[in-house]
This record gives C-alpha cells, sequence and structure tokens, in this order.
C-alpha cells in the first residue's frame, strides 16, 4: 500500500499530535503507512502524487480568510504551497480529504468565497444534516441521514463553485461538506476529534478568540453530553475506499 499524505498546520505541538495520532486511529494507520508534514515548520516539500494513496489535511488556527497583513510568513509559505499542490490534485482528480481549514483553502482555491461574514459556529457540536446528493457517495455510506459532529470555526465558506457539490449542512451553516470531481472532498466538521480530542483544543485555544476563555468550562461539560461517533466514520470510509491504489 502506498501511504497517505498527512498535512498538518496546527503550531501548538501537542494539538498536532494529538490531531495526528487520531488521524491514524480512526483511519486505522499505522505511522509506517503515513508521510507527516508539519507545513507549519517545514512548508510542504515537491510532491509526487503517484508516490501516495491520498491526502489528508488537517485544521488549525489560521484562517484563509485572513488579510494579508495579518497573516504569519509560515501562513503565507504553505498556502501558496498549498495552492501548488492543489493544481496537481485537481489536475488528476486525487484523493484528497480536507478538514475545517481545508475545506475554506480547497473552496478558495477554485473560486467559491471564504469570509467571517457568516455562518461561523462556536466550538461544540453541531448536528449535520446529509444532503440527497450523498446518497450514492462512498464516503456516506450508511450514515444516518442526522448526526452530531464536533466543529468550531471563525470563517466559513459563503459560496460554493458551480462544478463543487454539497454532501451536508448544519442549521447554522450551509456548507458543512462538500466535493469536487469524483474524489476531492472537505469537511467544515472534524472527522477526526473525540472527547479527549475536543477538550484538548477547547484548552489549547481558550485565548485564540474562538470563544470567551471563562466559558471553557461550560463548553467541556457541554462537550461530554454528546457521544460523537458518526464523523469518524467518513475518514475511515475515504481512507478504505482509497487505500488500494
Amino acid at each position: 500500500m502506498k501511504p497517505f499524505l498527512i498535512l498538518q498546520l496546527r503550531p501548538e505541538d501537542e494539538a498536532s499530535d494529538n490531531e495526528f495520532s487520531a488521524f491514524l486511529e480512526y483511519g486505522n494507520l499505522s505511522e509506517d503507512k503515513v508521510h507527516r508534514i508539519r507545513m507549519e515548520k517545514e512548508g510542504i516539500p515537491n510532491i509526487d502524487l503517484n508516490e501516495y494513496s491520498g491526502i489528508i489535511l488537517g485544521g488549525g488556527p489560521s484562517n484563509i480568510s485572513d488579510k494579508a497583513e495579518v497573516k504569519k510568513d509560515y501562513e503565507k509559505r504553505f498556502e501558496k504551497e498549498l495552492n501548488q499542490l492543489f493544481t496537481q490534485v485537481f489536475k488528476k482528480d486525487f484523493p484528497f480529504l480536507g478538514v475545517c481549514y481545508g475545506i475554506g483553502a480547497i473552496n478558495k482555491f477554485k473560486g467559491g468565497v471564504v469570509s467571517k461574514e457568516q455562518y461561523s459556529e462556536p466550538v461544540g457540536t453541531v448536528e449535520i444534516e446529509l444532503t440527497d446528493n450523498s446518497t450514492d457517495d462512498d464516503l456516506m455510506k450508511e450514515l444516518p441521514a442526522k448526526f452530531v459532529a464536533y466543529c468550531g470555526h471563525k470563517e466559513a465558506c459563503q459560496t460554493i463553485p458551480n462544478n463543487a457539490i454539497n454532501l451536508a449542512r448544519s442549521k447554522g451553516c450551509p456548507y458543512q461538506m462538500i466535493k469536487f470531481k469524483n474524489n476531492i472532498y472537505a469537511t467544515q466538521f472534524h472527522t477526526e476529534l473525540d472527547e479527549e480530542g475536543i477538550l484538548l483544543r477547547i484548552e489549547v485555544y481558550k485565548n485564540y478568540g474562538y470563544f470567551s476563555p471563562e466559558d471553557a468550562e461550560i463548553l467541556i461539560r457541554k462537550a461530554k453530553e454528546y457521544d460523537v461517533k458518526v464523523p469518524i466514520e467518513i475518514l475511515r470510509n475515504f481512507v478504505e475506499k482509497y487505500r488500494a491504489i
């Protein structure tokens, strides 16, 4: 089996390592079957897609819609490198799963509008509703029509291109999962998060403007109210579908 390329952008080691471990656990992957790149530290080297089964792009505190003058140098660097990689991904219709930051990055690359104007969602759980477009999709097979997922984002897709397929939505955000071509996916909600992961991120990011720091304990208590299991099936289905290539 060719390895999966896991791209990350979290500067905080604890959060980055937890995210990576979750991708391995819930994707049924072992460390020798992935190539991990922390883009914020090392950038993206030249990638030969023929060497990989697929790409998984994680989330983080960066916002694709932020103005250039407020972006850190490493954010500008990996955005440019991501766009170069996206060019290859779309040319080959290469298996790709973007999570949270990933949906904004790939939607903007294809001409969709991403901003903080509408559709942001607080840290916590949201109810996801599948659209009719998801019925015959391999990643969504046997999933319930509605399920709970962990979410939390300042920016969101305001529009998606005409050639994008909307697979899922929530009450507060119309574009929770989209698809391009046959093999290019992205979710606004997290496909890798479990209770341990969301509690860690609440602690790590409590001073990043997602919520008032004094609300952290409330968010932790609410996060424990739901057993969030369905989103990881999407991650697992993605890996299972493409691991044989």
